[in-house]
C-alpha cells in the first residue's frame, strides 16, 4: 500500500474517531471546517491564486438545520473509507451517489436525493481532511486528450503519447497517480477546443514545433488543471493558453492561472500562477482581418464580460482591460476557428508560430 492511501486512510479514521469521541462523552456531534462560500474566499496577491479565508463553520448533528448535511457527511466519509481506500479502488462521483442514495431505516426519507448532495460531501470532506478528491480515489468524467514526447506510466502500462494517433492520450480524470518516464518538449499549449487539438495534431504541430499538445472540453477538468500543473512545475515546462476571444474563454485561462471560487480550497494543487494567454486577442481580430467573421455578442456575454472586468485579477491589469474594452467596442466575440477562413493549416503554420516567437502573450 502507498503511502498516500495509507495517510488518506488515516485523515478520514481521524474524522471518525472524533466524532465518536464526542459521542462517548455525551457531546453533541460536531463538525468543524473552513467555509467555502464566497465571503470567505480572497484573491491572495502574493501568490497570485484564489484562496479560502480563515473563517470557520460548524455542523451538529442534533440541530435540525444541520443533521441532513452532517449524516450526509458521515455516510459519504464511510464509503470513502470502506469501499474504496480499503479496497484501492476507484469509484465515479456517479457511483458514490448511487451507494450513498438510501433511505434511514425506520422512516421514508432518503439520505440523499440528488448527486448534487453527494458531490458537495466530497467537497466538504476535502476541507475537512485536507484530503484531495482524488486522494480519497473519486474520479470524474474523462474530457481531454494529450499528444507529444511523452513516455509516462499509467496503472502499470508504459504510454508513449506520440503514438497514439489522432486522438491522443485520454487524460483520465484523477492524474495524481501518473508517472513521468521521459518528456522532450519546449512548452505546453493548452486549448479549449478538441477541434483545434485536432487540426494541430494532425498538422504534427507538436512534432515540428517540439511541445506538447493538450485539450479539454471547454472548463477545464480538476484532472487536467493538476496535470498541467504537474508537468509545469516537475519538467519546468512553460504554459499557453490558447481560447476564443470572449469572456468564458478568459475565464478558462484565469481557472488556470488563479484558480476557481468553486475550488478555492484545492488551489494549492491546481493553480498555474505563471500561465500565460497566447490568444485569440482583439489584436489579432486586426492584425489578421477577422472582423467580418465576428460575432455579435448577446445578453449572457455582456452581463459575464462585466462579471470578468470586475475580478480583481482582470479589474486591475491593463492589458486585460484594453482587451474587454475592445471585445465592448466591437460589439462582439471571435471563435478561433475563424483563423480556419486564412487556410485550414493557417493556425499551426502561420499563427501559433508567429505568436510564440514573438511571445505576444498576456500574463
Amino acid at each position: 500500500m502507498t503511502k498516500q492511501k495509507i495517510n488518506s486512510k488515516e485523515e478520514i479514521e481521524l474524522l471518525g474517531k472524533k466524532l465518536v469521541n464526542q459521542i462517548e462523552k455525551g457531546k453533541n456531534p460536531e463538525i468543524t471546517f473552513t467555509l467555502r462560500n464566497l465571503s470567505n474566499i480572497i484573491y491572495d496577491k502574493k501568490t497570485g491564486t484564489l484562496k479560502l479565508g480563515d473563517k470557520k463553520g460548524t455542523r451538529n448533528f442534533f440541530n435540525v438545520a444541520h443533521a441532513k448535511k452532517f449524516l450526509q457527511t458521515v455516510e459519504v466519509a464511510s464509503i470513502i473509507k470502506k469501499e474504496l481506500l480499503d479496497s484501492g479502488k476507484h469509484e465515479h462521483l456517479r457511483g458514490v451517489f448511487y451507494i450513498s442514495k438510501r433511505t434511514i431505516p425506520g422512516t421514508n426519507i432518503n439520505i440523499l436525493d440528488e448527486q448534487v448532495e453527494s458531490d458537495k460531501a466530497i467537497e466538504d470532506l476535502e476541507v475537512i481532511t485536507g484530503l484531495s478528491r482524488e486522494q480519497m480515489h473519486v474520479s470524474a468524467n474523462k474530457m481531454g486528450s494529450m499528444v507529444g514526447n511523452v513516455t509516462l506510466e499509467d496503472s502499470g502500462d508504459t504510454i508513449d503519447c506520440s503514438k497514439l494517433g489522432r486522438g491522443g492520450y485520454s487524460i483520465p480524470s484523477i492524474t495524481d497517480e501518473l508517472s513521468f518516464n521521459k518528456v522532450s518538449a519546449k512548452y505546453i499549449l493548452y486549448m479549449e477546443k478538441a477541434a483545434i487539438f485536432e487540426r494541430l495534431n494532425e498538422d504534427k504541430f507538436w512534432q515540428k514545433n517540439n511541445c506538447i499538445l493538450v485539450t479539454s472540453q471547454g472548463q477545464t477538468t480538476r484532472g487536467i488543471r493538476r496535470l498541467l500543473q504537474r508537468l509545469s512545475d516537475e519538467e519546468n515546462l512553460p504554459i499557453y493558453v490558447l481560447t476564443d476571444f470572449d469572456c468564458w474563454g478568459f475565464y478558462i485561462y484565469s481557472v488556470i492561472k488563479y484558480g476557481s471560487i468553486a475550488l478555492a480550497h484545492a488551489s494549492e494543487r491546481l493553480t498555474i500562477p505563471g500561465v500565460k494567454f497566447l490568444g485569440i486577442t482583439a489584436d489579432d481580430v486586426i492584425k489578421y482581418d477577422l472582423k467580418k467573421h465576428l460575432i455579435k455578442l448577446n445578453e449572457q456575454d455582456i452581463t459575464r464580460m462585466k462579471q470578468v472586468s470586475e475580478y480583481e485579477w482582470f479589474k486591475d491589469n491593463k492589458d486585460w482591460q484594453r482587451q474587454l474594452k475592445m471585445m465592448k467596442d466591437f460589439g462582439a466575440k471571435a471563435e478561433i476557428q475563424a483563423l480556419a477562413t486564412k487556410g485550414i493549416s493557417f493556425i499551426s503554420e502561420v499563427y501559433l508560430p508567429t505568436k510564440i516567437k514573438n511571445k505576444e502573450f498576456i500574463d
